[in-house]
């Protein structure tokens, strides 16, 4: 695939990749966003209404 390099251990196995983000870079920022949004499942979550709420608390000051 044009744009793109795996990176192997010396067992032969694949251990990484090399994207080219000239070729690859708005495909790249979707998959960034999945990785970060997988990362932060556990944490705990707040309303949008709680969110205003604390922001325009936060303008006032």
């Amino acid at each position: 695939m044009k744009g793109v390099q795996f990176v192997m251990d010396e067992t032969g196995h694949k251990t990484a990749v090399l994207i080219d983000l000239n070729e690859w870079g708005n495909i790249w920022e979707d998959i960034y966003d999945v990785l970060v949004s997988e990362a932060r499942k556990g944490e705990p979550t707040i309303s949008w209404e709680e969110l205003k709420k604390e922001m325009e608390a936060q303008e006032k000051q």
